[in-house]
């Protein structure tokens, strides 16, 4: 059959609805270096079930240790009270019942019973035959019905089983299929397959057990993981296993939100999934795991909905032109529009308006240009910054400045006390100075104050608190405030400069405090 032909099939036997099951607590953890403590299982596992709304959530592996046992207990006691036991799943293992004991001891109703999907793994691994094999798992799942336990059974290693021993996979099934089990679970676990393979392996299994409930669960080591999940549901899979953030062994699984969205924007596939918790879940995995979201990551990553070109924001601006159905308020976050070099007008208009501030074209074009140069320093500028960023500009350029900076150098070496250079203009004069001092900003103080004395005859002010903070409400490193206190006779002033460099934001606060002074002397 030809490959089209195929896909077109596929798609006929699509589901009309997907069980989706969430794995972030069990094969999630699996992920190098990760770890959940079991109340941060609990609170994982409660906002799956309740806020995200997954059909399923598998959530730990039975007999790995007392901290797992508790974590699962307070887990399957949560779901009990809400009616949701049923949907908790706990991976065990072909081990003489000791799993399903392990399981009833914590209250849990759901083994995911662990068997192997390829011959090779049968022989290699457990040293026994296939028929000795089946007798272990048959005498397992006799054993769970007798204590109310649900089987599922994974087919562990079932990708390799089709390629290399499908006659091994037909045998379980066939041994299998009429004995209580309620899902085969069909995993790629070495993470080998592509769609096509993925298309034509279940095919065959669909074809030969029509009617079976069949999952799929996916590794993304190819970086096919969320392809063959939307494969294995056109051939007809009806579940689809997932992690939150695709946490999972070596390169991890399918990531529960970009499977989602693929389902039901590309195929109209329905699901119980409640998209607008998806960031949500998001972050709180990602803050329990330690494991950062890539910045570019689909639907859940820092820079996925923020425009960064000015020509995408012009053209959302005019008709919402660089839009898609993936529109972040269906995820509980908002569009943005990145400030930086090539941001342009259309990207400060847009975030003007957004803060409700109303400039003049001829000011917009001072912050855009200030703007651009934090951009060519590769500083990212966010939202939360703009307000600082036009007050600093439109204070730092007011024409009524009496006291302006017209040139300056400092320069630092090894061994060596900074020197600093200095001309400044003073009500329409100019003057020089230079001085050496203790860091580059008090260098260039001593040098103000030679010119001060010097040249003016004048006492110029005491530094008497220096402070260097992060702007409130920053989320970047792209800006830092100096707010620095003066003594002058028997005043205090206060005053504050903002810029990309710690020792530009102290020189603009310096000049706007030389401007006070010079303004109450002209009073």
């Amino acid at each position: 059959m030809g490959t089209a032909q195929q896909m077109n099939n596929s798609y006929r036997r699509i589901q009309p609805f997907v069980e989706i099951m969430d794995s972030t607590l069990r094969d999630g953890e699996q992920t190098s270096g990760v770890s959940f403590l079991p109340h941060e299982k609990l609170v994982i596992a409660r906002k799956l079930l309740k806020d995200v709304n997954v059909d399923r959530i598998e959530v730990a592996s039975a007999r790995v240790s007392d901290g797992e046992k508790d974590a699962v207990s307070m887990i399957c006691r949560y779901a009990r009270q809400v009616g949701m036991l049923e949907r908790v799943e706990v991976l065990g293992f072909v081990d003489g019942c000791l799993s399903v004991d392990w399981i009833d001891s914590c209250g849990g109703k759901v083994i995911n019973l662990l068997a192997k999907g390829s011959l090779r793994h049968c022989t290699g691994q457990l040293h026994k035959t296939p028929q000795e094999h089946i007798d272990d798992i048959l005498r397992t799942i006799e054993y769970a019905e007798k204590k109310g336990i649900t089987v599922n059974l994974y087919l562990e290693d079932w990708s390799n089983g089709m390629k290399d021993s499908p006659e091994y996979v037909y045998a379980m099934v066939d041994a299998l299929a009429h004995c209580g089990i309620r899902r085969f679970m069909l995993p790629d676990t070495l993470g080998i397959m592509n769609p096509l393979q993925v298309i034509e392996y279940f095919r065959k299994m669909q074809k030969r057990y029509p009617g079976t409930h069949f999952d799929f669960h996916a590794h993304n080591d190819y970086d096919l993981a969320v392809s063959n999940s939307l494969a294995a549901v056109l051939s007809g899979a009806k579940g689809i296993h997932v992690t939150v953030n695709g946490l999972g062994e070596r390169c991890g699984n399918a990531p529960l939100s970009s499977v989602q969205v693929i389902l039901k924007d590309q195929f109209h596939a329905k699901t119980n999934i409640n998209e607008s918790e998806l960031n949500a879940i998001s972050r709180l995995v990602e803050g329990y795991s330690g494991i950062a979201v890539a910045p570019n990551q689909p639907i859940v990553g820092e820079n996925v909905f923020t425009q960064v070109a000015g020509v995408h924001a012009d053209g959302d601006n005019k008709d919402n032109l660089y839009c898609n159905d993936l529109m972040p308020e269906r995820f509980g976050r908002k569009r943005e529009y990145a400030l930086g070099k090539t941001s342009g007008n259309a990207n400060i208009a847009r975030n003007l308006q957004e803060l409700g501030l109303e400039l003049t074209p001829e000011q917009t074009k001072k912050i855009t240009q200030r703007i651009t140069e934090l951009g060519d320093r590769k500083e990212i500028v966010t939202q939360e910054d703009l307000p600082f960023i036009v007050s600093d500009v439109l204070k730092h350029t007011a024409p009524e400045d009496k006291v302006r900076l017209v040139s300056y150098m400092v320069s630092s070496a090894y061994g060596l006390k900074p020197l600093a250079s200095v001309k400044v203009c003073i009500n329409g004069n100019e003057y020089e100075g230079f001085s050496t001092g203790d860091g580059q900003y008090d260098a260039f103080v001593k040098a103000l104050r030679k010119i001060y004395r010097d040249s003016l005859g004048r006492t110029f002010p005491t530094l008497a608190n220096y402070a260097v903070t992060i702007p409130p409400g920053g989320r970047t490193d792209a800006l830092v405030q100096t707010v620095i206190t003066w003594r002058n006779g028997d005043k205090m002033l206060r005053t504050r400069g903002l810029d990309a460099d710690q020792t530009e934001a102290a020189i603009k606060a310096t000049f706007k405090m030389l401007n006070i002074i010079e303004e109450g002397n002209k009073q």
